[in-house]
């Protein structure tokens, strides 16, 4: 239990820490680091989505693929549908959909990052959900550890714009905290609901891993993609991906 309680904490103990950022940065994130924690990001998340959940999705109904397609494309279908409802800012953008207040600004920024957690969340709750069909506890671990690790700097990006935007630097730091509270939230609703859910846990598996390559299309390679250096974002995307992949391998 301890274990699980520690697992689902960790991501938000990610965006705490990259949201401190701002207490000892200057008030932007110069613009080729942005661009490497954010291919850095990316990685972490597609490494993610395929070894620790469409794999273990694939190989829980060993019979179908289906389950692991539905879900994957399911996933996708829930972030679009969120994406078009929820106005929101990007990330990284510059400008924003809709009014242009510093109140709304903020608040779309918020919706922004929420959309980016909830997927996460939902990952973390499922991996440690399926202990019970075969998921080791350290492979539930180390989703959490690569989504913690993912999210220091998002915490950063979106803790540090706001203090540009002339918020103060403790306002900066607990809009970028308050940033993260949606994944220990979403892992606990899924396992709350782990015990009636137990046989569509590959279907949860591969829908965690389609909204998390969601986000990563839809927001953070498009950002990556824009302007000069974006070679350290695809360096960014390497070491992300190699890193949450030897670390599934490993305590898998």
């Amino acid at each position: 239990m301890n274990a699980i309680i520690i697992g689902i904490l960790l991501p938000l103990l990610g965006t705490m820490l990259g949201s401190a950022f701002v207490f000892f940065m200057k008030k932007e994130i110069p613009d080729r680091m942005q661009k490497t924690l954010l291919g850095f990001a990316s990685g972490v998340m597609v490494a993610a989505s395929v070894w620790s959940l469409l794999i273990p999705s694939i190989e829980m109904v060993s019979e179908s693929v289906l389950p692991a397609a539905i879900g994957f494309l399911a996933g996708i279908a829930f972030l679009l549908l969120i994406d078009e409802l929820t106005p929101h800012l990007h990330i990284g953008a510059e400008t924003a959909e809709g009014p242009k207040s510093k109140l709304s600004r903020t608040m779309m920024l918020a919706l922004a990052v929420t959309i980016h957690n909830l997927p996460e969340g939902m990952a973390v709750g499922v991996v440690f959900a399926g202990e019970a069909q075969g998921l080791t506890l350290s492979a539930a671990l180390a989703v959490s550890i690569g989504i913690a690790i993912q999210n220091i700097p998002e915490g950063a990006i979106i803790s540090m714009p706001m203090h540009a935007e002339g918020n103060s630097r403790m306002k900066s730091f607990l809009i970028g905290t308050l940033s993260g509270v949606v994944e220990p939230i979403g892992a606990v609703a899924i396992l709350l609901l782990a015990g009636v859910l137990g046989v569509a846990l590959p279907y949860l598996l591969a829908f965690a891993a389609g909204a998390m390559m969601y986000v990563v299309v839809e927001e953070l390679i498009p950002e990556t993609a824009q302007g000069t250096h974006t070679n350290l974002s695809t360096i960014g995307f390497a070491m992300g991906f190699v890193l949450m992949m030897v670390m599934d391998v490993v305590l898998g």
